[in-house]
Protein backbone atom coordinates (compact mmCIF):
# COMPACT_ATOMS: atom_id res chain seq x y z
CA UNK A 1 0.00 0.00 0.00
CA UNK A 2 1.32 3.43 -1.03
CA UNK A 3 2.19 5.80 1.81
CA UNK A 4 3.07 9.45 2.11
CA UNK A 5 5.39 10.61 3.72
CA UNK A 6 6.56 14.27 4.62
CA UNK A 7 9.53 13.89 1.75
CA UNK A 8 7.11 12.21 -0.43
CA UNK A 9 4.24 15.30 0.30
CA UNK A 10 6.86 18.07 -0.29
CA UNK A 11 7.59 16.49 -3.86
CA UNK A 12 4.40 16.45 -4.39
CA UNK A 13 3.57 19.95 -3.89
CA UNK A 14 6.41 20.41 -6.21
CA UNK A 15 5.45 18.53 -8.51
CA UNK A 16 2.84 15.55 -8.31
CA UNK A 17 4.16 14.05 -11.35
CA UNK A 18 7.54 13.46 -9.35
CA UNK A 19 5.27 10.85 -7.01
CA UNK A 20 4.10 9.32 -9.94
CA UNK A 21 7.32 8.58 -11.57
CA UNK A 22 8.69 7.64 -8.34
CA UNK A 23 6.35 4.94 -7.93
CA UNK A 24 6.21 4.09 -11.35
CA UNK A 25 9.30 4.54 -13.29
CA UNK A 26 12.02 6.05 -11.09
CA UNK A 27 15.06 4.45 -14.00
CA UNK A 28 13.82 7.94 -15.03
CA UNK A 29 15.44 9.48 -13.19
CA UNK A 30 18.81 11.14 -13.18
CA UNK A 31 21.47 10.75 -9.73
CA UNK A 32 21.00 14.54 -8.97
CA UNK A 33 22.14 14.11 -4.96
CA UNK A 34 24.75 16.16 -3.67
CA UNK A 35 26.89 14.30 -1.14
CA UNK A 36 28.01 17.25 0.72
CA UNK A 37 24.48 18.16 0.98
CA UNK A 38 23.39 15.04 2.29
CA UNK A 39 26.41 14.23 4.76
CA UNK A 40 26.19 17.91 5.98
CA UNK A 41 22.81 17.62 6.52
CA UNK A 42 23.36 13.98 8.26
CA UNK A 43 25.60 16.10 10.36
CA UNK A 44 23.24 18.83 11.30
CA UNK A 45 20.37 16.44 11.93
CA UNK A 46 22.35 13.96 14.90
CA UNK A 47 24.27 17.45 16.47
CA UNK A 48 20.87 19.18 16.71
CA UNK A 49 19.37 16.24 18.79
CA UNK A 50 21.57 17.03 21.71
CA UNK A 51 19.77 21.10 21.60
CA UNK A 52 17.38 20.10 24.30
CA UNK A 53 19.48 17.95 25.92
CA UNK A 54 19.67 14.16 26.79
CA UNK A 55 17.35 12.34 23.67
CA UNK A 56 16.19 9.09 22.90
CA UNK A 57 16.54 7.84 19.20
CA UNK A 58 13.78 5.56 17.49
CA UNK A 59 16.09 3.69 14.97
CA UNK A 60 14.95 3.16 11.47
CA UNK A 61 13.29 -0.02 11.23
CA UNK A 62 11.75 -1.15 7.83
CA UNK A 63 8.30 -2.21 9.85
CA UNK A 64 7.02 1.26 10.28
CA UNK A 65 4.59 0.10 13.15
CA UNK A 66 7.49 -0.91 15.38
CA UNK A 67 8.52 2.60 15.05
CA UNK A 68 5.46 4.08 16.18
CA UNK A 69 5.19 1.72 18.62
CA UNK A 70 8.67 3.04 20.25
CA UNK A 71 7.77 6.22 19.66
CA UNK A 72 4.53 5.31 21.92
CA UNK A 73 6.38 3.74 24.39
CA UNK A 74 8.99 6.85 24.67
CA UNK A 75 6.45 9.68 25.20
CA UNK A 76 5.53 8.15 28.75
CA UNK A 77 8.84 8.78 29.96
CA UNK A 78 11.45 10.96 27.52
CA UNK A 79 11.32 14.24 27.33
CA UNK A 80 13.30 14.40 23.89
CA UNK A 81 13.11 12.08 20.98
CA UNK A 82 14.64 11.86 17.79
CA UNK A 83 12.70 10.16 14.38
CA UNK A 84 9.59 10.40 16.92
CA UNK A 85 7.56 8.19 14.63
CA UNK A 86 3.62 8.77 14.02
CA UNK A 87 1.17 7.01 10.98
CA UNK A 88 -2.63 8.31 10.29
CA UNK A 89 -4.22 6.94 7.50
CA UNK A 90 -1.79 6.27 4.93
CA UNK A 91 0.50 9.22 6.12
CA UNK A 92 3.60 8.41 8.02
CA UNK A 93 6.57 11.36 9.28
CA UNK A 94 9.00 11.21 11.53
CA UNK A 95 9.75 14.03 13.41
CA UNK A 96 13.31 15.36 14.24
CA UNK A 97 12.99 16.10 17.05
CA UNK A 98 9.83 15.69 19.52
CA UNK A 99 10.72 17.90 22.50
CA UNK A 100 8.30 17.86 26.05
CA UNK A 101 6.32 21.10 26.63
CA UNK A 102 4.25 20.66 29.58
CA UNK A 103 1.70 18.41 29.03
CA UNK A 104 2.08 18.92 25.48
CA UNK A 105 4.87 18.45 22.60
CA UNK A 106 6.84 20.39 20.87
CA UNK A 107 7.54 19.61 17.10
CA UNK A 108 10.87 20.62 15.87
CA UNK A 109 11.91 20.18 12.17
CA UNK A 110 15.84 20.44 12.03
CA UNK A 111 17.21 22.11 8.29
CA UNK A 112 21.20 22.47 7.42
CA UNK A 113 20.12 25.44 5.68
CA UNK A 114 20.82 28.84 6.90
CA UNK A 115 17.33 30.36 6.68
CA UNK A 116 13.32 29.54 6.35
CA UNK A 117 11.71 28.64 3.25
CA UNK A 118 8.36 27.79 2.33
CA UNK A 119 8.91 24.24 1.83
CA UNK A 120 10.10 24.01 4.94
CA UNK A 121 6.99 24.96 6.57
CA UNK A 122 5.01 22.85 4.29
CA UNK A 123 7.45 19.81 5.64
CA UNK A 124 6.54 20.93 9.27
CA UNK A 125 2.74 21.46 8.45
CA UNK A 126 2.44 17.78 7.27
CA UNK A 127 4.20 16.51 10.72
CA UNK A 128 1.80 18.73 12.26
CA UNK A 129 -1.22 17.33 10.61
CA UNK A 130 0.04 13.52 10.95
CA UNK A 131 0.65 14.27 14.84
CA UNK A 132 -2.99 16.32 15.30
CA UNK A 133 -4.54 13.71 13.59
CA UNK A 134 -3.05 10.64 15.82
CA UNK A 135 -3.99 12.94 18.85
CA UNK A 136 -0.76 13.94 20.13
CA UNK A 137 -1.45 17.88 21.79
CA UNK A 138 1.05 19.68 19.73
CA UNK A 139 1.84 23.05 21.45
CA UNK A 140 4.16 24.41 19.35
CA UNK A 141 6.22 24.10 15.34
CA UNK A 142 9.39 25.09 15.18
CA UNK A 143 11.98 25.19 12.44
CA UNK A 144 15.64 24.83 14.01
CA UNK A 145 18.23 26.01 11.70
CA UNK A 146 22.00 27.15 11.00
CA UNK A 147 23.10 30.38 11.79
CA UNK A 148 25.37 32.14 9.85
CA UNK A 149 26.97 34.44 12.10
CA UNK A 150 27.84 31.91 14.21
CA UNK A 151 31.84 31.70 14.87
CA UNK A 152 33.54 28.76 16.18
CA UNK A 153 35.27 29.11 19.38
CA UNK A 154 37.36 26.46 21.45
CA UNK A 155 33.69 24.84 22.31
CA UNK A 156 30.74 24.51 19.84
CA UNK A 157 27.67 26.10 21.67
CA UNK A 158 25.01 24.41 20.18
CA UNK A 159 22.62 27.52 21.01
CA UNK A 160 24.53 30.19 19.56
CA UNK A 161 25.01 27.67 15.96
CA UNK A 162 21.32 27.29 15.66
CA UNK A 163 18.29 29.61 15.65
CA UNK A 164 14.93 28.35 16.64
CA UNK A 165 12.05 29.77 14.78
CA UNK A 166 8.55 29.36 15.50
CA UNK A 167 6.20 29.01 12.78
CA UNK A 168 2.56 27.22 14.69
CA UNK A 169 0.77 30.27 13.30
CA UNK A 170 1.60 29.05 9.87
CA UNK A 171 1.38 25.41 10.57
CA UNK A 172 -2.07 25.73 12.22
CA UNK A 173 -3.19 27.73 8.85
CA UNK A 174 -1.83 24.81 6.76
CA UNK A 175 -3.33 22.12 8.68
CA UNK A 176 -6.42 23.42 7.91
CA UNK A 177 -5.94 24.08 4.11
CA UNK A 178 -4.92 20.41 4.03
CA UNK A 179 -8.24 19.10 5.79
CA UNK A 180 -9.96 21.63 3.64
CA UNK A 181 -9.05 21.02 -0.18
CA UNK A 182 -8.29 17.65 0.63
CA UNK A 183 -4.72 17.56 -1.42
CA UNK A 184 -3.41 14.23 0.68
CA UNK A 185 -5.93 12.18 -0.80
CA UNK A 186 -5.54 13.83 -4.39
CA UNK A 187 -1.71 12.78 -4.28
CA UNK A 188 -2.77 9.49 -3.11
CA UNK A 189 -4.99 9.13 -5.97
CA UNK A 190 -2.66 11.35 -8.45
CA UNK A 191 -0.30 7.95 -8.14
CA UNK A 192 -2.58 5.29 -8.13
CA UNK A 193 -3.50 6.40 -11.83
CA UNK A 194 -2.10 3.54 -14.26
CA UNK A 195 -1.46 6.42 -17.22
CA UNK A 196 1.06 8.59 -17.06
CA UNK A 197 -0.15 11.93 -16.03
CA UNK A 198 -0.01 15.02 -18.49
CA UNK A 199 1.81 17.42 -17.11
CA UNK A 200 4.18 20.33 -18.98
CA UNK A 201 7.36 21.56 -18.01
CA UNK A 202 7.98 24.63 -15.54
CA UNK A 203 9.57 26.70 -13.11
CA UNK A 204 8.50 23.84 -10.86
CA UNK A 205 11.20 21.50 -12.76
CA UNK A 206 13.68 23.79 -10.60
CA UNK A 207 12.33 24.89 -7.56
CA UNK A 208 12.18 24.54 -5.04
CA UNK A 209 14.43 21.65 -5.61
CA UNK A 210 15.94 20.52 -9.26
CA UNK A 211 14.04 17.65 -10.16
CA UNK A 212 15.82 14.09 -11.18
CA UNK A 213 13.27 14.19 -14.18
CA UNK A 214 13.70 17.51 -15.74
CA UNK A 215 15.69 15.40 -18.85
CA UNK A 216 12.86 12.97 -19.09
CA UNK A 217 10.00 15.43 -19.18
CA UNK A 218 12.35 17.53 -21.15
CA UNK A 219 13.06 14.95 -23.72
CA UNK A 220 10.58 16.92 -26.57
CA UNK A 221 13.37 20.20 -25.81
CA UNK A 222 15.83 20.89 -29.05
CA UNK A 223 19.57 20.62 -28.22
CA UNK A 224 19.39 24.59 -28.79
CA UNK A 225 16.35 26.24 -26.75
CA UNK A 226 15.60 28.91 -24.67
CA UNK A 227 16.53 27.26 -21.93
CA UNK A 228 20.43 27.63 -23.01
CA UNK A 229 20.43 31.26 -23.22
CA UNK A 230 22.65 33.10 -20.70
CA UNK A 231 21.71 34.79 -17.97
CA UNK A 232 18.26 35.03 -18.16
CA UNK A 233 16.02 34.19 -14.95
CA UNK A 234 14.25 30.93 -15.52
CA UNK A 235 10.98 32.35 -15.00
CA UNK A 236 11.63 34.34 -18.63
CA UNK A 237 12.59 31.19 -20.14
CA UNK A 238 9.70 29.32 -19.13
CA UNK A 239 7.46 32.65 -19.87
CA UNK A 240 8.89 32.13 -23.26
CA UNK A 241 8.32 28.65 -23.71
CA UNK A 242 4.93 28.76 -23.18
CA UNK A 243 4.40 30.70 -25.55
CA UNK A 244 5.53 28.86 -28.43
CA UNK A 245 9.19 30.11 -28.75
CA UNK A 246 11.51 27.36 -27.81
CA UNK A 247 14.11 27.18 -30.54
CA UNK A 248 16.69 29.53 -31.49
CA UNK A 249 14.74 30.09 -34.62
CA UNK A 250 12.10 30.74 -32.86
CA UNK A 251 13.86 33.37 -30.76
CA UNK A 252 14.90 34.91 -34.08
CA UNK A 253 11.61 35.17 -35.57
CA UNK A 254 9.36 36.07 -33.14
CA UNK A 255 11.30 39.09 -32.44
CA UNK A 256 11.62 37.94 -28.96
CA UNK A 257 12.85 40.43 -26.58
CA UNK A 258 16.70 39.39 -25.54
CA UNK A 259 19.70 41.38 -24.69
CA UNK A 260 22.78 42.08 -27.28
CA UNK A 261 24.89 39.04 -25.37
CA UNK A 262 21.75 36.61 -25.72
CA UNK A 263 21.23 37.73 -29.46
CA UNK A 264 24.91 37.26 -29.91
CA UNK A 265 24.77 33.81 -28.62
CA UNK A 266 21.52 32.56 -30.43
CA UNK A 267 22.65 34.12 -34.14
CA UNK A 268 26.22 32.42 -33.76
CA UNK A 269 24.73 29.10 -33.64
CA UNK A 270 21.63 29.98 -36.53
CA UNK A 271 24.03 31.47 -38.95
CA UNK A 272 27.02 29.46 -37.74
CA UNK A 273 29.06 32.16 -37.25
CA UNK A 274 33.02 31.94 -37.13
CA UNK A 275 35.02 32.40 -33.72
CA UNK A 276 34.75 36.11 -33.45
CA UNK A 277 37.55 38.69 -31.68
CA UNK A 278 38.58 42.13 -30.45
CA UNK A 279 42.34 41.95 -30.94
CA UNK A 280 42.92 45.42 -30.15
CA UNK A 281 40.49 44.80 -26.92
CA UNK A 282 42.56 41.62 -26.10
CA UNK A 283 45.72 43.57 -26.81
CA UNK A 284 45.61 46.03 -24.01
CA UNK A 285 44.29 43.16 -21.74
CA UNK A 286 47.65 41.04 -22.21
CA UNK A 287 49.63 44.58 -21.46
CA UNK A 288 48.11 44.66 -17.73
CA UNK A 289 50.40 41.33 -17.43
CA UNK A 290 53.84 40.94 -16.61
CA UNK A 291 56.34 38.08 -15.95
CA UNK A 292 56.62 35.76 -14.71
CA UNK A 293 53.07 35.21 -14.53
CA UNK A 294 51.78 33.10 -11.41
CA UNK A 295 48.54 31.32 -12.40
CA UNK A 296 46.44 30.44 -9.38
CA UNK A 297 43.57 27.85 -8.42
CA UNK A 298 42.32 27.18 -4.70
CA UNK A 299 39.84 24.50 -4.01
CA UNK A 300 37.98 24.97 -1.14
CA UNK A 301 35.20 22.62 1.04
CA UNK A 302 32.49 23.99 3.39
CA UNK A 303 31.54 22.47 6.74
CA UNK A 304 27.42 23.51 7.99
CA UNK A 305 28.82 22.89 11.12
CA UNK A 306 32.37 24.72 11.69
CA UNK A 307 35.02 22.42 12.99
CA UNK A 308 37.53 24.91 13.29
CA UNK A 309 38.09 27.79 15.92
CA UNK A 310 37.52 31.38 13.72
CA UNK A 311 34.91 29.53 11.27
CA UNK A 312 31.90 30.21 10.77
CA UNK A 313 28.99 27.53 9.00
CA UNK A 314 29.56 27.32 5.19
CA UNK A 315 33.02 29.43 4.98
CA UNK A 316 34.86 28.56 1.90
CA UNK A 317 37.98 26.79 3.58
CA UNK A 318 40.98 26.24 1.26
CA UNK A 319 42.68 22.98 1.49
CA UNK A 320 44.57 23.10 -2.03
CA UNK A 321 45.94 25.17 -4.77
CA UNK A 322 47.64 24.78 -8.08
CA UNK A 323 50.16 27.22 -9.54
CA UNK A 324 51.81 27.30 -12.66
CA UNK A 325 54.58 29.91 -13.28
CA UNK A 326 54.85 30.95 -16.92
CA UNK A 327 58.38 32.53 -17.89
CA UNK A 328 58.50 34.90 -20.55
CA UNK A 329 60.16 32.48 -22.80
CA UNK A 330 57.84 29.87 -22.39
CA UNK A 331 58.48 27.74 -19.83
CA UNK A 332 56.57 26.26 -17.01
CA UNK A 333 57.30 24.88 -13.72
CA UNK A 334 54.11 23.88 -11.35
CA UNK A 335 53.97 24.17 -7.50
CA UNK A 336 51.33 22.80 -5.79
CA UNK A 337 49.63 21.72 -1.75
CA UNK A 338 47.06 19.75 -0.65
CA UNK A 339 46.78 19.47 2.88
CA UNK A 340 46.54 16.22 5.17
CA UNK A 341 42.75 15.37 5.27
CA UNK A 342 41.33 16.14 8.73
CA UNK A 343 43.57 19.07 9.86
CA UNK A 344 42.75 22.95 9.54
CA UNK A 345 44.07 23.40 6.25
CA UNK A 346 44.52 27.12 6.54
CA UNK A 347 48.00 27.95 8.28
CA UNK A 348 49.86 25.23 6.42
CA UNK A 349 48.22 26.07 3.47
CA UNK A 350 48.93 29.91 4.07
CA UNK A 351 52.45 29.25 4.76
CA UNK A 352 53.35 27.29 1.71
CA UNK A 353 51.65 29.90 -0.81
CA UNK A 354 53.63 32.80 0.74
CA UNK A 355 56.52 30.58 0.14
CA UNK A 356 55.71 30.05 -3.39
CA UNK A 357 54.56 33.51 -4.96
CA UNK A 358 57.10 36.40 -4.02
CA UNK A 359 56.17 39.33 -3.37
CA UNK A 360 55.25 42.05 -6.23
CA UNK A 361 55.12 39.44 -8.83
CA UNK A 362 51.71 39.11 -11.39
CA UNK A 363 49.65 36.48 -10.81
CA UNK A 364 45.88 35.39 -12.32
CA UNK A 365 42.68 33.16 -11.42
CA UNK A 366 40.17 32.95 -13.79
CA UNK A 367 36.79 34.76 -12.13
CA UNK A 368 39.31 36.19 -9.37
CA UNK A 369 36.55 37.05 -7.16
CA UNK A 370 37.13 33.68 -5.41
CA UNK A 371 40.41 33.70 -5.13
CA UNK A 372 40.81 37.07 -3.57
CA UNK A 373 37.99 36.32 -1.36
CA UNK A 374 39.96 33.82 -0.23
CA UNK A 375 43.20 35.49 0.14
CA UNK A 376 41.48 38.19 2.18
CA UNK A 377 40.13 35.96 4.43
CA UNK A 378 43.27 34.16 5.39
CA UNK A 379 44.87 37.22 5.57
CA UNK A 380 42.56 38.41 8.16
CA UNK A 381 42.75 34.66 9.71
CA UNK A 382 46.85 35.24 10.00
CA UNK A 383 47.81 38.79 10.69
CA UNK A 384 51.56 37.98 9.97
CA UNK A 385 51.02 36.59 6.94
CA UNK A 386 48.50 39.32 5.91
CA UNK A 387 51.52 41.83 3.82
CA UNK A 388 52.06 38.70 1.74
CA UNK A 389 48.79 37.65 1.20
CA UNK A 390 47.46 41.26 0.25
CA UNK A 391 50.27 41.58 -2.03
CA UNK A 392 48.60 38.35 -3.69
CA UNK A 393 45.81 39.83 -3.60
CA UNK A 394 46.46 42.96 -5.12
CA UNK A 395 48.82 41.82 -8.00
CA UNK A 396 45.83 39.84 -9.29
CA UNK A 397 44.34 40.12 -12.67
CA UNK A 398 41.09 38.11 -14.04
CA UNK A 399 41.88 35.62 -16.96
CA UNK A 400 37.66 35.67 -17.26
CA UNK A 401 37.61 39.00 -18.41
CA UNK A 402 38.35 38.91 -22.19
CA UNK A 403 35.41 36.17 -22.31
CA UNK A 404 33.56 38.14 -20.34
CA UNK A 405 33.29 40.96 -22.27
CA UNK A 406 32.95 38.94 -25.41
CA UNK A 407 36.54 40.37 -26.84
CA UNK A 408 36.35 36.39 -27.71
CA UNK A 409 33.53 34.77 -28.50
CA UNK A 410 33.10 31.41 -29.97
CA UNK A 411 29.52 29.52 -30.47
CA UNK A 412 30.81 26.61 -29.23
CA UNK A 413 31.01 28.99 -25.47
CA UNK A 414 26.90 28.47 -25.45
CA UNK A 415 26.88 32.34 -24.04
CA UNK A 416 29.17 31.23 -21.62
CA UNK A 417 32.71 32.44 -20.15
CA UNK A 418 33.16 29.55 -17.62
CA UNK A 419 36.72 28.38 -17.94
CA UNK A 420 34.53 24.50 -18.28
CA UNK A 421 32.90 26.29 -21.33
CA UNK A 422 35.52 28.67 -22.60
CA UNK A 423 38.56 25.96 -22.85
CA UNK A 424 36.93 23.44 -24.57
CA UNK A 425 35.80 26.64 -27.31
CA UNK A 426 39.64 27.90 -27.67
CA UNK A 427 41.09 24.03 -27.57
CA UNK A 428 38.48 21.57 -29.52
CA UNK A 429 39.35 17.93 -29.34
CA UNK A 430 42.26 18.03 -27.02
CA UNK A 431 42.12 15.02 -24.62
CA UNK A 432 44.55 16.59 -22.57
CA UNK A 433 42.70 19.03 -21.46
CA UNK A 434 39.11 17.28 -21.29
CA UNK A 435 37.73 17.23 -17.72
CA UNK A 436 35.54 14.07 -18.58
CA UNK A 437 39.32 12.37 -18.61
CA UNK A 438 39.85 12.78 -15.48
CA UNK A 439 39.11 10.44 -12.50
CA UNK A 440 37.34 10.24 -9.71
CA UNK A 441 37.34 14.23 -10.01
CA UNK A 442 35.58 16.06 -12.67
CA UNK A 443 34.80 19.51 -10.93
CA UNK A 444 34.95 21.61 -8.01
CA UNK A 445 31.85 19.96 -6.36
CA UNK A 446 33.64 16.91 -6.68
CA UNK A 447 36.53 18.23 -4.73
CA UNK A 448 35.20 19.68 -1.93
CA UNK A 449 33.21 16.12 -1.69
CA UNK A 450 36.14 14.01 -2.02
CA UNK A 451 38.62 15.83 0.42
CA UNK A 452 35.68 16.43 2.85
CA UNK A 453 35.37 12.59 3.08
CA UNK A 454 38.71 11.61 2.95
CA UNK A 455 38.94 10.62 6.55
CA UNK A 456 36.41 7.92 5.75
CA UNK A 457 38.68 5.84 3.86
CA UNK A 458 41.79 3.51 4.35
CA UNK A 459 45.42 4.92 3.23
CA UNK A 460 45.50 3.48 0.15
CA UNK A 461 41.79 4.93 -0.58
CA UNK A 462 43.36 8.28 0.17
CA UNK A 463 46.97 8.27 -1.47
CA UNK A 464 44.32 7.64 -4.53
CA UNK A 465 41.97 10.30 -4.19
CA UNK A 466 44.66 12.56 -3.54
CA UNK A 467 46.20 12.01 -6.56
CA UNK A 468 43.00 12.80 -8.21
CA UNK A 469 42.54 16.08 -6.59
CA UNK A 470 45.79 17.06 -7.24
CA UNK A 471 45.55 16.10 -11.17
CA UNK A 472 42.26 18.04 -10.93
CA UNK A 473 43.56 21.09 -9.65
CA UNK A 474 46.57 21.21 -11.89
CA UNK A 475 44.49 21.14 -14.72
CA UNK A 476 42.80 24.21 -13.77
CA UNK A 477 45.44 26.14 -13.82
CA UNK A 478 47.07 24.44 -16.89
CA UNK A 479 43.82 25.22 -18.34
CA UNK A 480 45.04 29.22 -17.30
CA UNK A 481 48.54 28.76 -19.13
CA UNK A 482 46.62 27.42 -22.43
CA UNK A 483 43.68 30.09 -22.22
CA UNK A 484 46.46 32.85 -22.24
CA UNK A 485 48.10 31.13 -24.53
CA UNK A 486 45.53 31.55 -27.27
CA UNK A 487 45.02 34.82 -26.58
CA UNK A 488 48.47 35.57 -27.20
CA UNK A 489 48.04 33.82 -30.19
CA UNK A 490 44.98 36.28 -31.34
CA UNK A 491 47.08 39.30 -30.24
CA UNK A 492 49.91 38.30 -32.65
CA UNK A 493 47.47 38.13 -35.23
CA UNK A 494 47.70 41.63 -36.30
Amino acid sequence: MYELTKSKYCKGLQCPKILWLDEHHPEFGENIANKSVLDNGTKVGELARSYFGECELVGFNANKNEMVDRTRKLMETADNIAEASFCYDFFFCSVDILHRNGDGWDLVEVKSSTEVSEIYLEDAAFQYYVLTMCGVPVKGVYILYIDNTYVRGEQLDLKELFVLEECTDVALRKFYEMKSDGRLNLMMEYVKSPVEPKKDIDLCCDKPYPCAYKKYCGKHIPEYSVFNLARMQAKKKYELYHAGIVSYQDILSSGAKINANQRRQVESVVYDKPDEYDIDEIKKFLTTLYYPIYHLDFETFQQAVPEYIGCHPYEQIPFQYSLHIEYEDGRLEHSEFLAKEGEDPRRSLAEQLVKDIPMGVCSTAYNMAFEKSVLKHLAEEFPDLSGQLMDIHDNMCDLMVPFQKQYYYSKAMQGSYSIKYVLPALWPGDPELDYHNLEGVHNGAEASASYADMVNHTPEEIAEMRENLLKYCGLDTYAMVKVLNRLKEIADMK
